[in-house]
């Protein structure tokens, strides 16, 4: 069965909410309608004429694209220019047009935590924080008999978790009143009778991308037709979220070991790179996409060596001065990684709340850059 693409947003959203994104991207709907239902999603960095007919022959009514379609305002729309044959398609074959870019960079199984993970760095951190996750706590008033369910739908939906600790909550036990009005179909009690019942209020940790995640699992979990809960904002300092990640490989190897394993995790063919190759090496930082501009915190990190793309020349230069080494496996090549990453993601909350979906990573090849 079809579902509307502001479900598939949604979920994208609990994934790379649109406040993470920089003040001057354009990341969220590019083209169509948001109520529109479509049975298949492609996924793609980047959007030309050549997604959009692939998508058109696979029956993807949504693309969901890294690199946004529009980034400056729109003055005109000239049929006859790239951009608005390219719009000509979308809105003639209904096709949506959703990016998640800086947003999907920062959050926390994005663009730079899925290449991290590829090239094998262990326990990578944020490499330049941009701020800290929002928590809530949320309150329910449960049966005593069925807090235990309810408690555990709320953690295995992400909530209560603390540290390497999940499942964490507080119980206090008490006595909950209510009088079921006419037209109320109440599980304990009958109607216009005040009824007493021993409750437990269960109490837990809910980050904010989870947040709507637990609450609809813990509506599921309950009982009673009408539950009563509280949701509070809280001031704790959250988990960090940021550009890049650094972390250290399992174990120290030379320059030119580590590149040809970075070469074959990405599978590429070639590569820049500025150092000595005989130099050992074992604390990696890393920025999908072009993030040159954060070797300077890579190495107040103590990376002995850098990943990231369209490096330039001065900024090689200064890299290699300051005793940083570098490998430049492109823009395109260090953000490619978080493709299946979301593509896993997708399917497995589709699976998990029966939304029927396909969800297809592009075929078609958009790296501008050839090696001969």
């Amino acid at each position: 069965m079809p579902v509307k693409c502001t479900q598939i947003l949604n979920l994208m959203e609990e994934l790379a909410p649109l406040k993470l994104a920089e003040a001057w991207d354009n990341s969220g709907l590019q083209v169509g309608d948001p109520e529109q239902e479509v049975s298949c999603v492609l996924l793609t960095l980047d959007l030309d004429l050549n997604v959009a007919a692939e998508a058109q022959n696979i029956g993807a009514g949504l693309i969901i694209s890294h690199h946004p379609m529009f980034f400056k305002p729109v003055k005109s729309i000239n049929l006859d220019s790239s951009q608005g044959k390219l719009i000509r398609y979308l809105l003639l074959n209904q096709i949506s047009v959703y990016t998640a870019h800086t947003n999907l960079d920062i959050a926390s199984r994005g663009v730079n935590q899925a290449l991290a993970e590829r090239i094998g760095l262990q326990n990578p951190v944020v490499l330049q924080e941009t701020g800290r996750e929002t928590y809530y706590k949320v309150a329910v008033f449960v049966p005593e008999e069925h807090a235990g369910a309810v408690r555990q739908a709320m953690a295995e939906a992400g909530a209560g978790w603390i540290g390497n600790y999940s499942h964490c909550t507080f119980m206090t036990a008490g006595t909950g009143t209510f009088k079921p009005l006419e037209g109320a179909n109440p599980f304990i009690g009958a109607k216009g009778v005040v009824e007493q019942v021993a409750e437990i209020k269960v109490e837990t940790l809910v980050p904010e991308g989870k947040l709507s995640e637990v609450t609809q699992a813990m509506l599921e979990a309950h009982p009673y037709e009408e539950v009563a809960y509280d949701i509070f904002l809280l001031q704790n300092s959250g988990h960090p979220y940021g550009l890049g990640r650094v972390g250290t490989l399992s174990e120290e190897m030379s320059f030119g070991q580590f590149a040809e394993m970075v070469k074959g995790a990405l599978g590429l063919s070639t590569m820049r790179w500025g150092g000595s190759l005989e130099e050992r090496v074992r604390k990696v930082a890393v920025c999908g996409g072009a993030g040159a501009d954060l070797w300077e915190a890579a190495k107040r990190a103590g990376a002995d060596i850098f990943v990231t793309g369209d490096i330039k020349y001065h900024t090689a230069q200064q890299m290699l001065a300051s005793g940083l080494k570098f490998l430049d496996p492109g823009h395109y090549g260090t953000e490619a990684v978080v493709l299946p990453v979301l593509q896993n993601y997708l399917q497995e909350r589709c699976r998990q709340l029966n939304m029927d979906i396909q969800v297809r990573i592009s075929q078609v090849k958009t790296d501008p850059f050839a090696c001969v």
